[in-house]
């Protein structure tokens, strides 16, 4: 029996992290192709004010310009004795080309005595596929750390703890975070949905 080639779909990323996370979870599903692939190097800008805005811009961007179906997500982190931010504007925190180090001295900085130590995750996934468009969100609770933990992961993982484990994505295997991280619980809403509209 031969086997059937997957479709191809574009993740409008080139975070070899995410890549690894979506290919893992959409295993035996699709060809999973990052923007480098495609050979999409356009700086796609992510000018919206939501999460959910900034994920559409993405996938519209590579189905428009290069006709490939295509998700997109956008993450957020949101801390609330921070009011919520930083929000949509996670991944500059610390300003326009900040490293992950940067954006989580600067979170250590401005939690420094704060007693509230909330904090959630999300990630909103823009799907473009056969022509119709859906959202997926997933979300995790936790609350910021006072110092890093852990040297796996990404972004601000070793600072947030996880509030069912209470240890830091940075503690976890990829697989351990992919089971609990607002990406993963997104990630498989959608491998859901494709399964289930087959």
């Amino acid at each position: 029996m031969e086997k059937k080639e997957l479709q191809k779909l574009v993740f409008a990323s080139n975070n070899k992290h995410k890549l690894e996370e979506a290919r893992a979870i959409l295993h035996g599903m699709f060809d999973v192709v990052s923007l480098n692939e495609i050979g999409c190097h356009d700086e796609i800008p992510e000018t919206a004010d939501t999460l959910e805005g900034n994920a559409l811009i993405k996938a519209r961007w590579v189905k428009e310009k290069y006709g490939y179906d295509c998700f997109a997500d956008d993450t957020g982190l949101m801390v609330e004795a921070l009011g919520g931010a930083p929000g949509v504007y996670s991944a500059r925190y610390a300003g326009e080309h900040c490293s992950f180090a940067d954006n989580v001295n600067k979170m250590l900085r401005e939690m420094e005595g704060k007693k509230n130590r909330k904090a959630y995750f999300v990630t909103v996934i823009a799907l473009i596929l056969n022509g119709e468009t859906t959202v997926f969100e997933g979300r995790v609770d936790g609350y910021i750390a006072t110092e890093p933990h852990g040297h796996g992961g990404f972004g601000y993982d070793p600072i947030f703890i996880d509030g069912v484990s209470n240890v830091s994505f940075a503690e976890m295997s990829s697989e351990e975070k992919n089971a609990v991280s607002h990406r993963g619980r997104a990630m498989r809403k959608l491998a859901e949905f494709v399964k289930n509209s087959e």
